[in-house]
């Protein structure tokens, strides 16, 4: 039962040791007009799966997101909030 219990834990220390860094992308967003436009655009980063946390600025019409880039690309989230009606791009 312990070498069971330490092989388990052994794999999931290797688990974890492969996993993707989170990467940081900003982008640009247009069609931000009202305040709840930075929620729908939130949320519309937070399903796309792999995303860790995405801040909205509204006066910057700026979005930050978290992701693992193993699940997520930079496309995905352009597509994402451009689908919600906030067509955005990576920002330089």
């Amino acid at each position: 039962m312990r070498r069971i219990l330490i092989a388990a834990a052994g794999a999931l220390l290797m688990k974890g040791a492969l996993a993707a860094t989170a990467q940081t992308i900003a982008l640009d967003v247009k069609n931000m007009y009202c305040d709840l436009c930075p929620v729908t655009v939130r949320k519309s980063l937070e399903r796309v799966p792999g995303v860790a946390e995405a801040k909205v600025d509204f006066a910057q019409k700026t979005a930050t997101v978290k992701f693992d880039p193993d699940k997520a690309t930079a496309a995905a989230l352009v597509k994402a909030t451009t689908d919600a009606g906030f067509p955005s791009a990576v920002r330089k």
